[in-house]
């Protein structure tokens, strides 16, 4: 079990895109010592997301059982994912 969620985190391109490019982008333009509270609190931001979602997936272990919860789940993805491709457009064509 170990080892295959060493496989799902590091073999995850996203691991690499959101720590290296985005934090890491984000961090690098920090002064002094605000390189390190934002260090800090991303690592703690990201420590929470990750135990929060933890949880949060034993709990609702029960309701995704359903299949139903899942296509409305995926109908809620689906239409978030549509509404954010429409904000960028919105904000591509006003640039």
């Amino acid at each position: 079990m170990l080892s295959a969620l060493a496989v799902i985190t590091l073999a995850n391109p996203h691991v690499y895109l959101d720590t290296v490019v985005l934090i890491g982008s984000i961090g690098a333009q920090q002064d002094g010592w605000y390189k390190w509270y934002f260090v800090i609190g991303a690592a703690c931001a990201s420590l929470t997301w990750f135990v929060v979602l933890a949880f949060a997936g034993r709990k609702l272990q029960g309701v995704f059982a359903n299949p139903k919860a899942w296509r409305i789940l995926d109908t809620l993805t689906g239409a978030m994912m549509f509404v954010l491709a429409w904000w960028v457009y919105q904000g591509l064509q006003s640039a």
